[in-house]
């Protein structure tokens, strides 16, 4: 199958002009075209938004990227949002960046290729459910015999618990809240008058109908109320322009999806050290450290996206915290995984340690988390002031970094409930209610805008020295990819032809599980070039004790070598050291 190019050529003389599409198919396919002209629009877009956040001599890098997609059908997910257009611009201003990181390295190439394929970057953004580990998926229960057990409070293995995480109706008709009990459950359950436990609960529907009769009970204003009282993640679903109207959705509209500020500008110039690779070509961030302090999905994607660019990542989690077991598989892919408890003065100080030769801090915590353990942005800086060289902070959060809501905790269900991505899904299904869109795509979305940010700072560090402060946040990316627009009417009855009907049959109170599983299925159907095997990779990991297989990377660009050079793990299977970085030679094939 011959795929459909598009080549984004419209950045001159500091101005991105909308470019006509290019193909190499002399056959005009309507949905190929739609996918390349609606990528190029958000393109577009992202750079009206944050041109000021990038180094200008990325731009004519970002200008070139070179797009393919395989598609000859519709659109791939079954939804009215522009998913696969705007991961694929997001990718593309990734791709300039490293670019010209790359030509830090020896002359500048100007006209450097760059590819971003758009099937691989769809599935980027469900990677963790294309995963595998000795070929079962997260969905598979016997998958959980190579998993390391770190839901400690059972939030996740238990369906009456697990669903303390869900959308549910109120006491008023149309109005809908995302009950969220994180990772511990007790807390929300408790908050509705439910036991936190309830051994008699293990069907599907029985679970939902209880949880939703006794939410029910309350109207949205009463649970924001009890659910601020308990400092949960909970949030009314709203509306996209009910959320432009909120206080905090006006602030917000104002930010870009990234920011990049300075910390401080008395740090000399610190070049990228290019250290020797054993990658079949050079890997821009090869020697730069990066201490990955996240758990879930979003934080550990933007040290995987380092990763992926060859920085040695260590992923430092807590043991007395919990994270969702299978997300480990995917998210921990290249980097070394440690476990420190920095509440202990013996893990302080080897964090400490460890700190004092990083170049990237990446923080995924709830917001002022890291802070009062004395690792905040201006904390580090403190602690690492005598080495004379800058560094790079890194945060996510959901709800962004400035705002009435900034503080509020919250996870990618809890974005796209508020900002109304989950309406928008619903409301396209033919349904007058939310739906959670399927799988953790702001998640990703974020990952990628946060791995943006951390390259601008290094970028920026190298140049001009300094130390630098990225943050973005998932409903910064839900408004990025909501003011892409929807797709039209058209489109959606295109989409409810083609896809199956169970998917359309989901209602506001399905889990994210179901609704991935359906739209999974469906998607194997419709569009199998996104299963194609060329887009994996499998490689034995000494951590899970078994072939895992993973997506493999969205980005190449000419001169470099992007991918990862060492299988994953569970969290907690390296030593917190900088020392011993093996490479597996699988991950280097293809």
């Amino acid at each position: 199958m011959t795929p459909f190019l598009g080549t984004i050529n419209g950045y001159a003389n500091g101005t991105f002009t909308y470019p006509s599409r290019t193909t190499t198919s002399s056959t005009a396919n309507g949905t190929a075209n739609t996918l390349l002209d609606g990528t190029q629009a958000a393109l577009k877009h992202l750079l009206d938004r944050v041109s000021a956040q990038l180094p200008p001599e990325c731009l004519p890098h970002v200008a070139r990227t070179h797009f393919s997609t395989a598609n000859t059908g519709s659109p791939y997910f079954p939804s009215p949002l522009k998913q696969t257009e705007a991961i694929s611009a997001l990718k593309a201003v990734e791709a300039g960046l490293a670019a010209s990181i790359a030509d830090l390295a020896n002359t500048p190439v100007h006209h450097r290729q760059i590819d971003v394929d758009l099937e691989r970057a769809s599935a980027f953004l469900f990677s963790t459910y294309l995963a595998t580990v000795d070929g079962l998926d997260k969905a598979n229960p016997k998958v959980k015999k190579y998993l390391k057990d770190t839901d400690l409070l059972q939030a996740q293995s238990i369906q009456y618990r697990r669903l303390s995480a869900n959308l549910y109706a109120t006491k008023n008709p149309g109005e809908y809240f995302h009950l969220h009990g994180s990772l511990e459950a007790t807390k929300a359950l408790n908050m509705v008058g439910l036991d936190g436990h309830r051994p008699d609960l293990t069907d599907y529907h029985e679970c939902i109908k209880v949880i939703e009769d006794h939410v029910k009970r309350y109207t949205v204003d009463e649970l924001e109320e009890m659910n601020w009282r308990i400092k949960q993640a909970g949030v009314t679903c709203l509306k996209w322009e009910d959320f432009q109207r909120t206080e905090h959705g006006q602030t917000m509209l104002h930010e870009p999806p990234w920011k990049v500020d300075v910390l401080e500008t008395d740090t000399p110039p610190a070049p990228f050290p290019f250290a020797s690779s054993a990658a079949p070509k050079p890997q821009i961030l090869a020697g730069i450290r990066v201490l990955e302090l996240c758990r879930i999905i979003a934080g550990p994607a933007m040290g995987r996206g380092l990763a992926e660019y060859g920085a040695e990542v260590i992923k430092i989690t807590s043991p007395n915290l919990s994270d969702v077991p299978f997300f480990q598989v995917d998210g921990n892919l290249g980097k070394h995984a440690a476990e420190l408890n920095l509440r202990d003065p013996n893990d302080r100080k080897v964090f400490e340690e460890l700190l004092q030769s990083a170049d990237v801090v990446l923080d995924g915590y709830r917001p002022g988390s890291l802070k009062r353990l004395g690792y905040g942005p201006q904390q580090i800086m403190q602690l690492t002031k005598d080495r004379k060289r800058g560094i790079v902070y890194v945060a996510e959060n959901c709800f962004g970094h400035v705002g009435p809501w900034s503080s509020r905790p919250g996870w990618q269900q809890i974005a796209d409930c508020v900002t109304g991505v989950a309406w928008a899904q619903g409301l396209a299904m033919g349904l007058n209610e939310p739906v959670v869109p399927p799988f953790p795509m702001s998640d990703y979305g974020t990952g990628c805008m946060g791995t943006i940010a951390a390259l601008t700072g290094l970028y920026r560090r190298a140049r001009y020295g300094g130390s630098y402060l990225g943050t973005t946040s998932l409903c910064q990316y839900d408004i990025y990819l909501l003011q892409l627009g929807l797709y039209d009417d058209a489109m959606m009855m295109q989409l409810r032809k083609q896809h199956d009907s169970e998917f359309f049959q989901l209602r506001h109170h399905d889990s994210v599980d179901e609704v991935g599983k359906r739209a999974l299925k469906t998607m194997r159907r419709t569009h199998p070039e996104l299963f194609d095997e060329k887009h994996m990779q499998e490689c034995f990991s000494r951590g899970f004790n078994a072939t895992v297989r993973t997506i493999k990377p969205v980005v190449q660009i000419e001169g470099t070598w992007n991918g990862f050079l060492r299988s994953t793990r569970p969290n907690g299977f390296d030593q917190p050291s900088w020392k011993d970085w093996e490479v597996d030679d699988d991950m280097l094939k293809g």
